[in-house]
């Protein structure tokens, strides 16, 4: 969810990337001629790993919040992004069988709206495998639901240095679902695709990952690869560990900052997160 300038690249190699970033969006549909090629060539020469041993999950079959898994994030400011809501624990419940995040019209200090943000840094952290979970997005203007992941030597090299996977985002009332790599080639670079679902829906969002490529699914349907071998382009951010982050933002550069009142409360539900290796 982290975003400012971006470095675009476009590069005539096996799989080079292009555009699309955190807090000064340019979304670069996936289909295009550009995007096709990289997925293309990418699919064509990467050695892909089957990743079927589950190494870690939580079912959230609790009453809540496990925190020997995750930690909450607290506080406003706008979070790089101009982001109106202030994170909160109290906006992360778990019933039903889900993990519960919701974004209220409340306002906490010098914030507006609240919701919740959860990380598992220096709990959970991953190199490589399939990181999956099965989540329901809200629809509204403003809303923007987001499961990604950060390296996890953030506090020592900061962003875009560690890296980021943006697994699954959402904005607004759109149909549409995004994928994105940030990191650091002499300034921020970042390389992302889309495609269209039914977001108000239960569907299971992935991303699988090893040392050559990273491949991103819905319900098991591939969308986008992006080419890491050998840290091409400056990708060895993405052969170190990451931890997993599930969050609402409200307002913020890439949705706008009108915001439907009318749509909140709003809930994004998740069914599972579900790490394979």
């Amino acid at each position: 969810m982290k975003r400012t300038n971006s470095l675009f690249l476009l590069l005539p190699l096996l799989a080079g990337f292009g555009a699309c970033q955190k807090a000064v969006r340019q979304p670069e549909a996936a289909g295009t001629a550009s995007n096709t090629a990289v997925q293309t060539a990418a699919t064509a020469t990467a050695t892909t790993t089957a990743f079927t041993n589950l190494v870690w999950s939580d079912e959230f079959d609790g009453t809540s919040v496990n925190t020997a898994n995750w930690s909450f994030e607290t506080g406003g400011g706008g979070w790089g992004n101009n982001e109106k809501e202030y994170y909160q624990a109290a906006n992360a419940t778990v019933s039903n069988g889900n993990l519960v995040i919701t974004a209220k019209k409340q306002r906490v200090k010098a914030n507006n709206y609240t919701s919740a943000r959860l990380k598992t840094q220096g709990k959970r952290e991953f190199t490589y495998g399939r990181i999956e979970a099965r989540i329901k997005l809200p629809l509204g203007q403003g809303l923007w639901p987001a499961f990604w992941m950060l390296g996890a030597n953030i506090n020592t090299v900061s962003w875009p240095g560690c890296g980021e996977t943006d697994i699954m985002e959402h904005i607004n009332t759109e149909n549409t679902i995004y994928g994105t790599i940030h990191w650091d080639n002499n300034g921020h670079a970042s390389y992302g695709g889309n495609t269209t679902t039914t977001p108000a829906d239960y569907h299971v969002y992935a991303v699988e990952w090893d040392a050559t490529s990273m491949r991103w699914y819905v319900d098991n349907v591939q969308y986008l690869t992006a080419d890491i071998t050998n840290g091409i382009n400056g990708t060895e951010e993405f052969q170190k560990p990451f931890f997993i982050l599930l969050n609402m933002a409200v307002g913020g550069n890439w949705p706008g900052q009108t915001i439907d009142d009318s749509k909140l409360p709003a809930s994004m539900y998740i069914d599972y997160v579900r790490v394979y290796q």
